[in-house]
């Protein structure tokens, strides 16, 4: 399909690494205005302490032919997002795409702990990010996408409902809770707008190769393969790209009405609007994960990508 959101509005919230950023770029590229918001940027790192920043991708924006804005914001902070809330009504009135993508909390996971083992303030902080940011995310710039003539509300998130259904021991529960939760705001979320005409769903990428995925794994994009050795299941792994292309197309789509209060995953709206990665493969990576990886198969994504 087409994918051409010139007019239209957007805001990335948390746009400043992964998925997110790219999820940016790409509404840029399609043609909406961006509004990248997040902690790290040229004044200061956040918590996460990594280099990348909302002018960097700001920067992506431009380069990909978009305009937009980057605006620094802490979104657990309600007087910060109120604040946003008022420039970008002021400014344009209204938003047709809001992406939630805050988080930020990688680095407080400790994988293989149980809750009572677990450092108390990193779950909490975990359960912060992932849901507290989002509903004060959703308090103050839902009234925007109100105000767009058929909004767009994306909650984003790791994992399908099927895929989180079964608790994986060995994943920090703090982290577990905090993820899942975009499927109750989604739901939620699209109970309260269906009457405004506004589409609500959550959405996961599938592994990512995000800038500190390769970076834990040692490898560039350009050698991502060379991680394979080490984890097999990783040649499923995709590129930020991927899933942001789908959100375009996604934000492009009238039909887009029958996902709302859905899970949506990067592998089942590629096949629906036949989206490939930039390598040219459409990788399927929960129906992987769900049929290789957790059935304990080997590793071979035939059939997959």
């Amino acid at each position: 399909m087409t994918v051409d959101l010139t007019g239209k509005i957007a805001l990335v919230a948390g746009g400043t690494r992964g998925a997110s950023r790219a999820i940016a770029v790409e509404l840029g590229r399609a043609g909406a205005y961006v509004y990248v918001t997040g902690r790290s940027s040229k004044a200061g790192r956040s918590e996460v302490d990594r280099p990348e920043t909302i002018e960097e991708t700001m920067e992506l924006v431009e380069a990909a032919g978009g305009s937009g804005t980057a605006v620094r914001v802490d979104h657990l902070n309600p007087d910060e997002v109120r604040t946003l809330a008022e420039r970008v009504g002021a400014e344009h009135g209204r938003i047709d795409v809001l992406v939630d993508g805050v988080w930020g909390g990688d680095h407080h996971i400790q994988w293989g702990k149980p809750v009572w083992e677990h450092d108390l303030d990193a779950s909490l902080r975990m359960v912060h990010l992932g849901i507290d940011a989002h509903v004060i995310t959703s308090h103050f710039l839902l009234p925007l996408v109100l105000e767009a003539p058929a909004g767009l509300v994306i909650e984003m998130t790791d994992g399908t409902e099927e895929y989180n259904a079964e608790y994986r021991n060995g994943t920090a529960l703090g982290y577990y809770v905090a993820k899942t939760a975009a499927h109750s705001l989604a739901r939620a979320e699209a109970a309260e707008l269906a009457e405004h005409g506004v589409t609500a769903v959550a959405l996961t990428p599938g592994w990512l190769r995000s800038e500190a995925m390769l970076q834990a794994f040692g490898v560039r994009e350009e050698n991502w393969r060379d991680a394979v050795a080490a984890q097999p299941h990783f040649a499923i792994s995709e590129t930020p790209t991927f899933v942001a292309r789908t959100v375009a197309a996604l934000a492009a789509d009238p039909e887009r009405a029958e996902f709302s209060g859905k899970t949506l995953d990067s592998g089942s709206l590629a096949r629906r609007y036949r989206i490939d990665d930039l390598d040219g493969s459409r990788p399927d990576g929960w129906r992987y994960m769900m049929e290789v990886e957790r059935a304990g198969k080997p590793a071979d994504t035939t059939g997959y990508r």
